[in-house]
């Protein structure tokens, strides 16, 4: 359980050095480079669209399949007890690397505008075959930024199907970003129970959204989960005891892909019948009453659009604790394509797309019912300043920072530095 004190605010983040200043000056430099006609990202896409009728919002009706206790007390009886997140932390695997210690490649999936303020990159060692996905963080979980004594990040990670385990896998990093040194991670599958809770797969889906809310994670899952969005309990991790590529129950014990931690479902959420939109990014925004969970719908590289975004609530239910609600109580359809990341403060929906190839800039617009502003950069104020491949957006409200990843990249930038880009 979270153990709640007064801690002080942690000051945003180191600053990045003149390596990371040259690369953004270059990046500048590229991105005047790329004509805003080639793409429909240069078109202003206008305001959202509110979607009212039964036929907008009753297919994004959630149903809730919770995991049986018996269940899970029964893999735990088997795996030994469930350690927490502090005890998670204390056992790494690993360090990040300073931003201006990392590879020219890698810098260049950093957004050019907004700079960011503080960035990271990932071993290459312990990334090999994966892909990056979401970010959340425990500004998403406690108002205080911090749960017990560390601030931390959760970053998700997806492998194919073509692994020794014979499925896709996805595991998320836990990150202690302390004000004491280098972040240090320490990797965990994600996984579901079977078999009663005697077994367990690994969930075999993108992470391309997250929200670590109070105790509880939400992860998006792909259509061949059978959920649109799957519940982890924070205060339920395991321990693997087997170091194999394997998943699940083997001779001798437990593997988890390699990893050494394991963190089972507790529950899953469905959208109404298999044509119903799915979630692709997620993020919380603690700006409405209640808090609410804001959603962009998932969509193929190649559809045209519109894309509809979504907002459920969260909060207290007699007898089920702090939940999602099922009903979606905001709806919008944005004429942007393509979108990879979703955050809404207040009465602004900040987007961020992709733009063709996955070597070329992306785009971040806010929108609201009134109109759309894009980031601009260069001499000639192209809208292709963001980082392509990042995918997922979560705000830190205790420090007013933004994080996303990128590649090997995991970098955040001031929202207030967004905003002013977007007002140039």
């Amino acid at each position: 359980m979270k153990h709640r004190g007064r801690h002080r605010r942690r000051r945003r983040g180191r600053a990045l050095r003149a390596t990371l200043a040259g690369t953004a000056l270059a990046l500048t430099a590229a991105a005047t480079m790329i004509s805003t006609s080639q793409a429909t990202d240069a078109d202003d896409p206008g305001a959202l669209k509110p979607l009212t009728t039964a036929a907008d919002t009753a297919p994004l009706r959630l149903t809730e399949h919770a995991v049986p206790g018996s269940e899970l007390d029964r893999l735990t009886a088997s795996m030994g007890p469930a350690v927490g997140v502090g005890a998670v932390l204390a056992d790494p695997d690993g360090a990040l690397e300073d931003a201006d210690d990392c590879g020219d490649d890698d810098r260049r999936a950093l957004p050019v505008e907004p700079a960011v303020t503080t960035a990271y990159c990932w071993p290459q060692r312990d990334t090999d075959g994966w892909r990056a996905g979401a970010v959340t963080t425990s500004g998403d979980a406690d108002e205080d930024g911090r749960w017990g004594a560390h601030r931390v990040i959760l970053s998700g990670w997806t492998r194919g199907s073509g692994t020794p385990a014979g499925q896709g896998l996805a595991r998320i990093a836990f990150v202690a970003a302390d004000d004491d040194g280098t972040p240090r991670y320490t990797w965990a599958l994600l996984a579901v129970p079977v078999d009663g809770g005697r077994d367990f797969r690994g969930l075999g889906s993108d992470v391309s959204g997250m929200v670590w809310y109070q105790d509880k994670l939400l992860v998006t899952a792909g259509r061949g989960e059978g959920g649109a969005l799957y519940v982890y309990d924070l205060d339920r991790v395991q321990r693997a005891t087997v170091d194999a590529g394997t998943v699940g129950r083997v001779p001798g014990g437990w593997s988890a892909a390699g990893a050494r931690y394991v963190l089972p479902a507790v529950a899953s959420y469905a959208t109404a019948g298999a044509d119903a939109p799915r979630p692709g990014g997620i993020a919380l925004d603690r700006t409405t009453v209640p808090e609410s969970l804001v959603v962009h719908e998932a969509t193929a590289p190649d559809e045209e659009g519109p894309t509809r975004l979504w907002r459920y609530a969260l909060g207290p239910r007699p007898g089920y604790g702090p939940l999602l609600r099922t009903e979606p109580v905001a709806v919008y359809e944005t004429e942007l394509t393509q979108v990879r990341g979703v955050l809404a403060h207040r009465s602004d929906w900040y987007v961020s797309r992709a733009t063709g190839a996955p070597e070329e800039r992306g785009t971040l617009w806010r929108q609201d019912t009134k109109g759309a502003s894009p980031v601009r950069c260069g001499a000639d104020e192209t809208y292709r300043c963001w980082s392509g491949p990042a995918t997922s957006l979560s705000y830190w409200q205790a420090t007013g920072d933004v994080w996303s990843q990128s590649g090997r990249m995991l970098f955040a930038l001031p929202l207030a530095a967004v905003d002013e880009a977007l007002e140039r």
